[in-house]
Protein backbone atom coordinates (compact mmCIF):
# COMPACT_ATOMS: atom_id res chain seq x y z
CA UNK A 1 0.00 0.00 0.00
CA UNK A 2 2.75 2.29 1.12
CA UNK A 3 4.93 1.58 -2.46
CA UNK A 4 1.79 2.07 -4.15
CA UNK A 5 1.03 5.50 -2.59
CA UNK A 6 4.75 6.69 -3.11
CA UNK A 7 4.51 6.19 -6.77
CA UNK A 8 1.52 7.48 -7.15
CA UNK A 9 2.82 11.05 -5.86
CA UNK A 10 6.07 10.65 -7.63
CA UNK A 11 3.64 9.79 -10.75
CA UNK A 12 1.91 13.09 -10.16
CA UNK A 13 5.14 15.03 -9.60
CA UNK A 14 6.22 14.29 -12.55
CA UNK A 15 2.84 14.96 -14.91
CA UNK A 16 2.38 18.48 -12.85
CA UNK A 17 6.03 19.97 -13.30
CA UNK A 18 7.17 21.19 -16.32
CA UNK A 19 11.18 20.68 -16.48
CA UNK A 20 12.42 24.32 -18.25
CA UNK A 21 14.51 23.17 -21.08
CA UNK A 22 17.37 25.57 -22.23
CA UNK A 23 16.40 26.36 -25.20
CA UNK A 24 19.49 29.30 -25.85
CA UNK A 25 21.96 27.28 -27.88
CA UNK A 26 25.59 28.03 -25.90
CA UNK A 27 27.14 29.89 -29.38
CA UNK A 28 24.18 32.20 -28.82
CA UNK A 29 25.87 33.15 -25.06
CA UNK A 30 27.57 36.47 -25.12
CA UNK A 31 30.76 37.03 -23.43
CA UNK A 32 30.11 40.14 -21.47
CA UNK A 33 27.95 38.48 -18.49
CA UNK A 34 25.47 41.94 -18.13
CA UNK A 35 24.59 42.21 -21.58
CA UNK A 36 23.28 38.34 -21.72
CA UNK A 37 21.89 39.18 -18.19
CA UNK A 38 20.03 42.10 -19.88
CA UNK A 39 19.10 40.00 -23.14
CA UNK A 40 17.76 36.72 -20.92
CA UNK A 41 15.24 39.25 -18.97
CA UNK A 42 13.94 40.57 -22.45
CA UNK A 43 13.45 37.24 -24.02
CA UNK A 44 11.85 36.62 -20.78
CA UNK A 45 9.13 39.31 -21.78
CA UNK A 46 8.55 38.73 -25.37
CA UNK A 47 6.24 35.90 -26.97
CA UNK A 48 7.31 33.15 -29.69
CA UNK A 49 4.68 33.90 -32.50
CA UNK A 50 5.34 30.46 -33.61
CA UNK A 51 5.05 28.48 -30.50
CA UNK A 52 2.72 31.62 -28.81
CA UNK A 53 2.48 29.98 -25.32
CA UNK A 54 6.01 30.17 -24.83
CA UNK A 55 8.65 33.14 -24.27
CA UNK A 56 11.31 33.36 -26.98
CA UNK A 57 13.95 32.43 -24.28
CA UNK A 58 11.83 29.17 -23.84
CA UNK A 59 11.31 27.83 -27.26
CA UNK A 60 13.15 26.21 -30.04
CA UNK A 61 11.81 27.98 -32.93
CA UNK A 62 13.73 29.16 -35.43
CA UNK A 63 12.14 32.39 -35.68
CA UNK A 64 12.84 32.58 -31.75
CA UNK A 65 16.55 31.40 -32.09
CA UNK A 66 16.48 34.96 -34.49
CA UNK A 67 14.67 36.72 -32.30
CA UNK A 68 16.69 35.82 -29.30
CA UNK A 69 19.75 36.93 -32.09
CA UNK A 70 18.59 40.11 -32.74
CA UNK A 71 18.15 41.37 -29.28
CA UNK A 72 21.13 40.51 -28.46
CA UNK A 73 22.64 42.32 -31.58
CA UNK A 74 21.04 45.16 -30.64
CA UNK A 75 22.32 45.09 -27.33
CA UNK A 76 25.66 45.24 -28.72
CA UNK A 77 24.78 48.35 -30.27
CA UNK A 78 24.09 50.03 -27.41
CA UNK A 79 20.29 49.91 -27.24
CA UNK A 80 18.78 50.32 -24.58
CA UNK A 81 16.51 47.60 -23.31
CA UNK A 82 13.22 49.55 -23.81
CA UNK A 83 14.13 50.58 -27.58
CA UNK A 84 15.23 46.82 -28.07
CA UNK A 85 11.50 45.86 -27.11
CA UNK A 86 10.20 48.67 -28.98
CA UNK A 87 11.79 47.67 -32.26
CA UNK A 88 10.61 43.96 -32.02
CA UNK A 89 7.13 45.37 -30.94
CA UNK A 90 7.20 47.92 -34.55
CA UNK A 91 7.78 44.61 -36.63
CA UNK A 92 5.73 42.20 -34.60
CA UNK A 93 3.32 43.85 -33.43
CA UNK A 94 2.20 44.08 -29.18
CA UNK A 95 1.04 40.45 -30.24
CA UNK A 96 4.81 39.55 -29.47
CA UNK A 97 5.00 40.58 -25.98
CA UNK A 98 3.91 38.26 -23.16
CA UNK A 99 2.52 41.21 -20.99
CA UNK A 100 0.80 43.54 -23.71
CA UNK A 101 0.36 47.13 -22.89
CA UNK A 102 -3.58 48.07 -21.74
CA UNK A 103 -5.23 50.18 -24.80
CA UNK A 104 -8.06 49.88 -27.31
CA UNK A 105 -6.59 47.32 -29.37
CA UNK A 106 -5.36 45.24 -26.66
CA UNK A 107 -8.54 44.90 -24.34
CA UNK A 108 -9.76 41.87 -25.91
CA UNK A 109 -6.60 39.91 -24.95
CA UNK A 110 -6.94 41.16 -21.53
CA UNK A 111 -10.96 40.90 -21.06
CA UNK A 112 -11.45 37.87 -22.91
CA UNK A 113 -10.19 35.41 -20.29
CA UNK A 114 -12.68 37.40 -17.46
CA UNK A 115 -14.85 37.03 -20.06
CA UNK A 116 -15.24 33.53 -20.75
CA UNK A 117 -14.43 32.56 -16.85
CA UNK A 118 -17.61 34.56 -16.09
CA UNK A 119 -19.90 32.88 -18.98
CA UNK A 120 -18.74 29.19 -17.93
CA UNK A 121 -19.46 30.22 -14.02
CA UNK A 122 -23.08 31.31 -15.55
CA UNK A 123 -23.04 28.28 -17.11
CA UNK A 124 -22.16 26.02 -14.28
CA UNK A 125 -24.67 27.57 -12.03
CA UNK A 126 -27.47 27.25 -14.79
CA UNK A 127 -27.03 23.37 -15.06
CA UNK A 128 -26.74 22.67 -11.39
CA UNK A 129 -30.23 24.63 -10.86
CA UNK A 130 -31.82 22.52 -13.63
CA UNK A 131 -30.68 19.02 -12.18
CA UNK A 132 -31.40 20.40 -8.68
CA UNK A 133 -35.63 21.13 -9.76
CA UNK A 134 -35.53 18.36 -11.79
CA UNK A 135 -34.86 15.62 -8.91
Amino acid sequence: MYSRLLILIIASFFMTTTFEVLATDPHEIMVDKTLEKRARAINKELRCVVCQNQSIDDSDAPLAKDLRMLVRANLIEGKTDQEVIDYVVSRYGDFVLLKPPVKGATIPLWLGPILFFIIGMIAIVRHFKKQKKGR
